[in-house]
């Protein structure tokens, strides 16, 4: 789930207490090219007001017409699809031909929306259960492998996040990197067992331990939803971290360093503890996709993008710099 779809909840439960009627919408399936996925809410109050996002724009301003047109007369769950034709696809502004089909439900008590965000202010992947006939909701506990189901009775939607982030160091290039992760739907946990940074956390909803990283790596069970990211510059604990990190299922696995630095870190890795080439080829080292970055916000949004492109099974090619940095200012050059 991510920010976009949490802040249409928000919108919805609070419409709702301020004696709105409001529309939930979830993409239910896609058929060819689609710009949002199966699982993105939209919600629509009943003078137009819209939050969230399903198509990018025309598929919204049409639902919002609809409002307008029809009032809030909808009494249970009902199915709507979008792009049939190439036609309507155009019109929608679909990709190639795609098509989507919408649940739409109108949000009463019985939605449990309240309940369900008070469960993602605590944590809690969460399973939504609604029945098509009716429109109540269930939940229950869900995990973050958890994905959309949906058959002729009910949608089973999950919320809550589905990527999980561990950082290594809990400097000022973790707290932006905290920050920007979780607009991007990851579950934030950052250790640091330095006293120094022991009471200065200051990421509201991004988790700080306090165990060794090795340790911590370990109790994290990573799995292929899990991005590890070293960042302290100190080997004795981004190399502890590592070393079981390179071992797990870990979809992602970074550290900060220049080049130099991570020629050194491999050879430690294999003298010391015996990794091999292939475990330490998985490594992303230095962090991040290289687009010159230099200050901290800047290389957080580095490492996004690589967390982003490695996600979505891309692979970009390194860029090569045009103009020899002549717009940065004297002293900040890399290499």
């Amino acid at each position: 789930m991510d920010n976009i779809d949490l802040q249409v909840l928000k919108a919805a439960s609070e419409w709702r207490r301020a004696g709105h009627a409001c529309v939930l919408g979830t993409i239910m399936r896609t058929w060819g090219s689609a710009p949002r996925p199966v699982g993105s809410n939209v919600v629509i109050r009943d003078d137009g007001l819209v939050v969230g996002s399903v198509s990018g724009g025309c598929v919204e301003d049409d639902l919002v017409a609809r409002v307008r047109a029809q009032g809030m007369s909808m009494q249970r769950p009902e199915a709507i699809r979008y792009g049939v034709s190439a036609e309507e696809a155009t019109r929608f502004g679909l990709p190639c031909g795609g098509t989507l089909e919408l649940l739409l439900e109108p949000v009463r008590a019985h939605s449990a929306i309240e309940a369900l965000l008070e469960r993602l202010e605590a944590g809690r992947v969460t399973r939504r259960t609604v029945d098509r006939t009716t429109g109540v909701a269930t939940l229950e506990d869900g995990i973050g492998s958890d994905e959309l189901h949906l058959d002729d009775e009910r949608l089973v939607a999950v919320f809550g996040p589905s990527w999980r982030l561990l950082m290594i160091g809990a400097g000022q290039l973790s707290q932006y990197l905290a920050e920007m992760a979780g607009m991007l739907g990851y579950q934030v946990t950052v250790c640091d067992p330095r006293e120094e940074y022991a009471d200065t956390w200051p990421v509201a909803g991004a988790r700080l331990v306090r165990t060794m990283p090795d340790d911590t790596v370990i109790a994290f069970r990573p799995d292929r939803h899990t991005a590890i990211v070293a960042l302290t510059h100190d080997p004795k604990l981004d190399d502890m971290a590592l070393l079981e990190a390179l071992r797990s299922d870990a979809f992602y696995v970074g550290a900060i360093g220049s080049r130099l630095n991570q020629q050194k870190r491999r050879a430690r890795l294999i003298e010391h503890f015996e990794m091999t080439d292939a475990e330490l080829d998985r490594l992303h080292g230095p962090v991040g996709l290289k687009n010159g970055a230099r200050t901290p916000p800047e290389i957080a949004v580095s490492i996004l993008a690589e967390l982003t492109a490695v996600r979505y099974g891309y692979r970009i090619p390194e860029p090569q710099p045009v103009g020899a940095g002549q717009h940065v200012e004297a002293g900040c050059r890399v290499d």
